[in-house]
């Protein structure tokens, strides 16, 4: 019993240990899975809270063809800047948000810089566009047409008219052909793939 006692009087609550600061700063939250946009909109509501919830708007090819989607930058996390000590309830229980990243008992801040050189490339609503200008010589895969699912490659953009001339294989000779852009999507190389 007395070393029962003991124990009890030497630990102290996980919420004692945490270190936590006076001012506010910038931490990570995680949101619950693609509720990112819901948790922004729901801490943009909470006086004292700021969103920081990075996008991505590109072109998917689908079966229909030529889409603009808009996913979030960093699936499953967006950033705020609050008071810890003052706001650590509100923002950990929003609707959305999963928790806020911890290691143990310290909540990491991020620096300003960081999130500043972020949103220096994210245009309206913490969107980041990229762009598909197309130009002679890229790779492309044909999305949308008669000659859907093939691999081509530009030989000239034609501007006024939205269209390109492509070069491609078709049963067993090349072929030139002119397709509108929104029906071929650009083939990104990535530098490590070689």
């Amino acid at each position: 019993m007395q070393r029962r006692i003991a124990i009890e009087r030497t630990a102290t609550p996980l919420r004692a240990q945490t270190t936590v600061r006076s001012e506010p700063a910038w931490y990570c939250l995680r949101s619950q899975p693609k509720h990112e946009h819901v948790a922004a909109a729901h801490l943009r509501l909470v006086e004292g809270v700021t969103v920081f919830c990075p996008r991505i708007r590109f072109k998917r090819a689908t079966r229909r063809g030529l889409v603009s989607v808009t996913d979030p930058m960093f699936p499953g996390y967006l950033f705020a800047h609050f008071e810890l000590t003052e706001m650590l309830r509100q923002v950990q229980y929003a609707h959305g948000v999963s928790g806020i990243v911890r290691f143990a008992d310290r909540y990491p801040t991020i620096e300003e810089g960081a999130l500043m050189q972020l949103r220096g490339h994210s245009g309206a609503g913490d969107v980041t566009e990229v762009s598909y200008d197309l130009s002679a010589g890229d790779q492309v895969h044909i999305v949308g047409g008669a000659f859907a699912g093939l691999e081509a490659v530009v030989t000239q953009v034609l501007s006024p008219k939205e269209r390109v001339k492509i070069l491609m294989h078709f049963l067993g000779r090349k072929m030139e052909a002119e397709v509108q852009c929104s029906s071929v999507l650009r083939q990104v190389t990535h530098p490590l793939a070689a």
